[in-house]
């Protein structure tokens, strides 16, 4: 198969086919999931101003508009996954105890976790509420799975933190449950609307799920490798929190034992000084663990592009092509 290109892809020229359903989608993030409460409204306006790389609904509209689905339901099922990544996202940030989000302060840090893990489950919530306006229970069996999947993922990885032993099985069992399973069901559920065939499902869902788990690898090598400023949260903040990754899961297998020492030393004290992280990230970048992630990260890639063989040609098949370069080039 053939190696990717790791050359740098615009995304506005990949999802410039659904360019308006996605500000559909970004209107109805902030108009449609509305309460009565003032609270409940600031948070939704501060949460949905920050942006977002809407991956997620592009996806999910884009194989829509493959297989011919209708705009309206395809937009509305848009809104729907990206509310319940959101919600993920909120919850995450208490449980990390994050001041960051996306380059601005978090929900948690600005109201504090009593009221923000109360508007996470109101987004849940106003999400099942606009899915079921479609009156569709195989869609409803998607979205439940795909939501319980990801708690269960946070809850797996809850129970390896700071764990310097997790094995790289168990790893890419969180990076499953967290993230491509999402992918997975965005995909599916686009094929879904469309009345696609079984076949064509499962290709599409597959396509997804390797996405993701790209997606998800790229996610930790950044952690790595960005800046605050580019990254918007701060660099190493996943070890800080205890999410051991796969640069850090090989560092333990490769390195020598003084260096092993010294990085259990940090982590299971938490001693995350500036001194301490840099000499972290010297440590990774001399036994080449950033390798390692990036090129699993590419295999699965390739994975989700071979996924798409036997899909008629079209303009928005070759959207999806591209995708995967997308997720392996980006800086953010």
């Amino acid at each position: 198969m053939k190696v990717l290109s790791k050359a740098s892809v615009e995304a506005h020229q990949i999802f410039r086919l659904i360019e308006p359903e996605v500000r559909e989608v970004e209107a109805r993030l902030k108009t449609e999931a509305v309460s009565k409460l003032k609270i409940v409204g600031e948070m939704n306006r501060y949460l949905h101003e920050s942006g977002g790389k809407r991956l997620r609904p592009s996806l999910l509209l884009l194989v829509s508009k493959m297989l011919g689905a209708d705009r309206e339901p395809a937009v509305q099922l848009g809104v729907v996954v990206e509310l319940i990544h959101v919600a993920t996202l909120v919850h995450d940030d208490i449980i990390d105890n994050a001041n960051v989000r996306r380059g601005r302060r978090s929900l948690n840090s600005k109201w504090g976790n009593d009221v923000t893990v109360l508007f996470g489950d109101w987004l849940y919530m106003t999400a099942f509420w606009i899915a079921l306006q479609q009156r569709n229970f195989r869609i409803l069996d998607v979205l439940i799975d795909l939501t319980r999947t990801m708690v269960e993922g946070e809850l797996i990885q809850l129970e390896q933190n700071y764990q310097l032993d997790t094995p790289v099985e168990r790893y890419l069992k969180i990076c499953w449950h967290k993230t491509a399973h999402l992918f997975s069901g965005c995909s599916r559920l686009g094929a879904i609307l469309s009345g696609a065939s079984g076949e064509q499902e499962e290709k599409l869902a597959r396509y997804g799920e390797s996405l993701g788990m790209a997606f998800q690898l790229i996610d930790d090598l950044l952690d790595y490798t960005s800046d605050q400023k580019v990254l918007g949260k701060p660099v190493l903040k996943d070890l800080e929190e205890g999410n051991i990754t796969l640069p850090v899961i090989r560092l333990m297998e490769k390195a020598e034992p003084e260096d092993r020492d010294f990085v259990r030393a940090v982590v299971e004290g938490q001693d995350f000084s500036p001194e301490n992280k840099q000499q972290i990230l010297q440590l990774i970048q001399r036994y080449e663990t950033l390798d390692d992630l990036r090129s699993l990260a590419e295999q699965y890639a390739s994975e989700a592009l071979g996924e798409l063989a036997g899909i008629p040609d079209s303009e928005y098949r070759d959207a999806l092509t591209r995708i995967p370069d997308l997720v392996i080039s980006r800086q953010k």
